[in-house]
């Protein structure tokens, strides 16, 4: 099962679920419809059942139904951070100097970057004692992951990386958006029992009175409250399915199975076991990495499986006990916590001053001072500094794993153990001072124009008064402190500290976001042209930032047809074809290789096009009809655009 397939059933998930709780509601109204209640003496008789207003109240209860869960996901609409803060969740400083908050943003930071999604925001529950956690969102550009003081306070590094890994696998498989659409579907059940509660309460004006609202409150009661309960028998049963999916996916993620049943093993072990205390947990029972409310009576109506069954499912050697925690354990993963804190900031320190040994902490002091003169910031010996300083550092960045040609889409959405690695050894590579803008809404946004200003002196000069033009003086000031800090560094990690710097830019009013996207644009077009590069920095930042600050939705599906589509794969593949490749022939192979099955599905032949029209504008344009296209459409197009990279065997980072 690919990346596609997941998210087929998260979307069949959602569908089933959704047309279940609506059947299951509306065969219980009928079985309350068929009461007859007749008034006393010559009054006419009042039937539920009477087919005209039996239809009108059914539509009537439905839509009651519809609308409370159109307005709890409105509620929602931010997506992960609303649910985190209606749970009680503080969002941590990405700066934080809390040992245990800096292990937590590390592990979920390596685990975005592994992951190729931007880093969620991340929160901490400080009044849960319980070990517990969750991601919620709709997508990756606003999910969140919320992990109890509990769990911070009692899990190793490892440990919690297990825990963050199952989360990730809820991010990666569309479990979230899942998640949120039963939390609106369960609420808008509730408004039935609570108008039915409102009704149920109504009174006539004397005894003589036939009042009809209390018998149709107590329908609306009976409805909404056994409506809820199979709603949640229907949410239990997909989510202790998913439970154990998103267990198997960490521990084949982190390798280590070891760290997850160890974090499983303390909850059984812990006193306060996985409880949410937040008067809103009900809500999101299904969310949580462990059962966070009280065990229900019947086993049908538990959203997780047992603890036990879990730990047995990942670690056979386990021995079945749960041996009380002891205080000294507490005390070694707080020191622990202390010891990699002082390290990480021992080995920061040591890099800055080797930064410094190497002329680039010097050089940006000196383009300060050249700037405030009102000299030429951007000299030929800082230009000639700079280029040695990237020649000399491009080993310290690690490769990426190498990615077999066969195996490219079976990989999307999957990261493995080397990526956990490489994404571990990519982090620590990045200097600390970077590090620290990408956590800085001002420093991320410097650290994002640092990444598209030009070597070549005179097209940086105009970049940077671009720059200066379009956004504040202190950003601009930002900017000239990092880049000799961000010019050496090589080009496979820049991707990377774009995800990182994301989460930061997501903090950014609406007025400073909207001045962000027009310095990007002003940067980007300062030379006339748009490389590869700059085209998908620009689309990242656009993609996950957009619906965050202007409500962007996500293309409706227009196409369900590949043959409409035919022309622009055309267009696309040819880009792909050309890309690193001079030979005519290989090109012509390359378009080959991946047209050949696209032909056969959309039964119109392609033939490849000439490279003034498959520039990078008639891309954006494809990519954007391409958008608007079904599922297995996208999918057969990505299996395409994988046979064009991997015709000559070489996987090339442009590709």
């Amino acid at each position: 099962m690919d990346f596609f397939d997941r998210q087929e059933q998260a979307r069949r998930n959602i569908v089933s679920l959704i047309a279940a709780v609506y059947l299951a509601v509306l065969l219980i109204f009928t079985g309350v419809s068929l009461h007859q209640h007749r008034y006393q003496d010559d009054r006419p008789q009042w039937a539920l059942w009477n087919p005209q207003l039996f239809l009108g109240a059914a539509v009537g209860t439905l839509a009651v139904i519809t609308i409370g869960s159109l307005v709890k996901t409105s509620e929602l609409s931010q997506g992960g951070s609303s649910v985190a803060t209606m749970l009680g969740g503080r969002l941590v400083n990405p700066n934080t100097t809390d040992p245990n908050e800096r292990k937590l943003l590390n592990v979920v930071e390596e685990m975005a970057i592994a992951s190729g999604v931007p880093v969620p925001q991340v929160y901490v529950m400080d009044q849960e004692e319980g070990i517990n956690a969750f991601a919620a969102g709709h997508s990756t550009s606003d999910a969140a992951v919320s992990v109890t003081h509990g769990a911070l306070k009692l899990l190793t590094r490892d440990e919690l990386q297990g825990v963050i890994g199952h989360e990730f696998s809820h991010i990666l498989n569309g479990d979230m958006r899942l998640n949120l659409r039963l939390m609106g579907l369960i609420f808008g059940i509730l408004c039935l029992a609570v108008i039915g509660r409102v009704l149920l309460q109504t009174r006539g004006r004397s005894s003589r009175d036939r009042n009809p609202l209390p018998v149709l409150g107590l329908a609306l009661l009976l409805i909404g409250w056994i409506g809820v309960f199979f709603g949640r028998l229907i949410q239990a049963a997909v989510s202790r399915q998913r439970e154990f999916l998103a267990d198997a996916s960490s521990v084949q993620f982190t390798r280590n199975p070891e760290g997850l049943s160890h974090a499983l093993q303390k909850i059984g072990r812990w006193s306060f076991g996985s409880r949410i205390e937040s008067p809103h947990a009900d809500q999101a029972s299904h969310m949580f990495f462990g059962n966070g409310v009280s065990k229900p009576l019947f086993g049908l109506m538990a959203t997780h499986p047992s603890i036990a069954d879990r730990i047995r499912a990942i670690d056979a050697n386990w021995d079945g006990n749960f041996p009380p925690i002891p205080k000294e354990q507490v005390e070694m993963v707080q020191r622990a916590a202390v010891d990699a804190f002082e390290r990480e900031a021992a080995e920061s320190s040591l890099m800055e001053t080797m930064l410094g040994e190497a002329g680039l902490s010097s050089l940006a002091g000196a383009e300060h001072e050249a700037r405030s003169e009102g000299r030429d910031a951007f000299s030929d010996t800082v230009s000639a500094a700079i280029t040695a300083k990237r020649a000399s550092e491009s080993g310290r960045f690690p490769a990426p794993p190498v990615i077999a040609p066969g195996s490219l889409l079976a990989g999307v959405g999957v990261p493995t153990t080397a990526h956990l690695r490489y994404a571990e050894e990519l982090r620590n590579a990045i200097p600390a001072g970077l590090q620290a803008a990408a956590r800085d809404p001002l420093g991320a946004c410097a650290l994002i124009y640092c990444l598209l200003l030009s070597d070549d002196e005179a097209a940086r000069q105009k970049q940077v008064a671009e720059l200066t033009a379009a956004t504040s003086a202190a950003t601009v000031q930002e900017t000239l402190r990092l880049w000799p800090q961000v010019a050496p560094v090589a080009a496979r990690a820049k991707l990377p500290m774009v995800d990182l710097a994301l989460s930061a830019v997501r903090h950014l009013s609406a007025a400073q976001y909207d001045q962000f996207s027009r310095a990007l644009q002003a940067l980007i077009e300062s030379d006339n042209q748009v490389d590869l590069f700059e085209y998908v920095l620009q689309k990242i930042v656009l993609r996950h930032l957009d619906p965050h600050f202007r409500g962007a939705r996500k293309p409706l599906v227009q196409y369900y047809a590949l043959k409409p589509l035919a022309p622009d794969c055309a267009v696309l593949l040819s880009a792909l074809a050309r890309l690193g490749q001079d030979d005519p022939a290989a090109v012509e192979a390359g378009f080959q290789r991946g047209a050949g099955p696209l032909s056969y599905a959309a039964q119109v032949g392609l033939s490849l096009v000439p490279a003034d029209q498959s520039d990078l504008a008639r891309v954006d344009a494809v990519l954007n009809r391409l958008a608007q296209a079904a599922p297995q459409i996208k999918r057969n197009v990505l299996e395409a655009c994988a046979q064009t990279v991997a015709a000559d065997g070489v996987i090339q980072e442009m590709e």
